[in-house]
């Protein structure tokens, strides 16, 4: 029973309000998985999708598997509500495991045929996700109360192909419809469309314009929404000015500040810096808007839109997409694909760096770990790095 994507997010919400105080794992863990195949990912007779209790046989005793769906590999090791999923529990042979640990031990009792791909840990609070094609990899959580948001991170349990990837690839590509009917309306607006010197403004005035309705999802700024309150407050023959007038804020640090800009714009002051030069050249032309491409901006690319789900890497090429090849040449955008990129940045740095991180995370002391761990971060914060000739050094990797 294929459900839309409303209904799924619906469906998932209700979901997590329901079993928001619920959790008692002998009574209650065939329920939850139940329901949550059923209700969320439309699974019409889930009793026969998943299975519970099955036995495995281990050296002194046996076992039972929570539960396991043998069309999609997984297995799922349940604990009741509260129970730290981290936290070694003492098997009935003395040994100290904790829930991934303990279904590890199951799937090597297992025939090959049968061998999970992934393996779910719950408290009924939380979700661990651990891909065993990484399996001494870190788990992906996701919690109860963001059901609703991020359902789809648990659509392997019926999905045999890369839902995750397939799901930042539709919400990156209704990004770049977005970023298309604003760039699209802008240029209109402009006097000379053109020139390039036009085009090289508007490219400016979009990244930016992206940023901000990121920012204000993913938590750069602080609050969600925070763009889009901010900019709610002007009229249409004024979004020049408010625009204007935020570039310049997110340019200045705090002390840089008009100290007096907090009682007269509350809304502008509470925006933080932003570094990285994005915002500072203050030359940027910005035309004016109509009551349409206020209502885009303000409506489809902010309050009806979630940036924060969207992947960088997939949307760089969806942005480019929206520009026509003569404005790139024009404006000098241009996107890299993410193979090349690593083909450069890997041997140059980044495995040095992911070496030196699992070097840390294999140190068993923890205060030691941990102090390495803080030394390692203080690292990453003051690497820097300079681009130079990035064209020519993709061509020299790629071939």
């Amino acid at each position: 029973m294929a459900l839309t994507e409303a209904k799924q997010k619906a469906a998932a919400k209700a979901f997590a309000k329901y079993w928001e105080d619920k959790g008692y794992e002998k009574g209650e863990s065939q329920k939850f998985w139940l329901s949550l195949l059923r209700d969320v990912f439309g699974v019409a007779e889930p009793e026969k999708y998943i299975t519970f209790e099955d036995q495995v046989k281990l050296d002194s005793s046996t076992g039972f598997i929570d539960g396991y769906i043998a069309e999609t590999k997984v297995m799922i090791e349940q604990k009741g509500s509260g129970k730290d999923l981290n936290k070694p529990i003492r098997q009935s042979d003395g040994s100290m495991l904790n829930p991934f640990q303990q279904a590890k031990k199951y799937i090597t009792e297992l025939p090959l045929s049968q061998h999970p791909r992934w393996v779910v840990t719950c408290n009924f609070q939380e979700f661990y996700v651990y891909d065993m094609e990484k399996p001494h990899g870190d788990p992906e959580k996701i919690k109860l109360a963001d059901l609703e948001k991020e359902y789809y991170r648990l659509s392997f349990l019926v999905d045999k192909g890369n839902v995750h990837l397939q799901r930042e690839m539709e919400i990156s590509i209704k990004a770049g419809e977005v970023v298309g009917l604003l760039y699209d309306g802008l240029l209109k607006q402009y006097h000379d469309p053109e020139n390039p010197e036009t085009l090289k403004h508007l490219n400016k005035l979009c990244v930016r314009l992206v940023f901000c309705l990121y920012a204000e999802d993913a938590g750069i700024f602080g609050k969600h929404l925070m763009f889009h309150d901010y900019m709610a407050q002007f009229a249409v023959k004024d979004m020049r000015k408010g625009l204007t007038q935020l570039f310049r804020v997110l340019n200045q640090k705090a002390e840089e500040r008009d100290p007096y800009l907090k009682d007269d714009d509350p809304l502008l002051a509470a925006f933080p810096y932003v570094n990285g030069g994005l915002f500072a050249d203050e030359a940027v032309i910005i035309p004016p808007f109509t009551e349409e491409l206020r209502d885009l901006l303000l409506r489809r690319a902010s309050a009806d839109f979630d940036w924060s789900e969207i992947s960088p890497t997939i949307f760089g090429a969806v942005f480019e997409s929206t520009l026509n090849p003569e404005t790139r040449r024009s404006g000098g955008m241009h996107y890299t694909s993410i193979e090349n990129i690593h083909k450069v940045i890997d041997p140059l740095f980044l495995n040095d760096l992911v070496a030196e991180l699992e070097a840390i995370k294999a140190i068993p002391v923890w205060k030691t770990k941990e102090k390495s761990l803080l030394a390692f971060q203080k690292k990453l914060a003051g690497l820097e790095f300079l681009e130079i000739c990035t064209t020519s050094l993709i061509r020299v990797a790629a071939a």
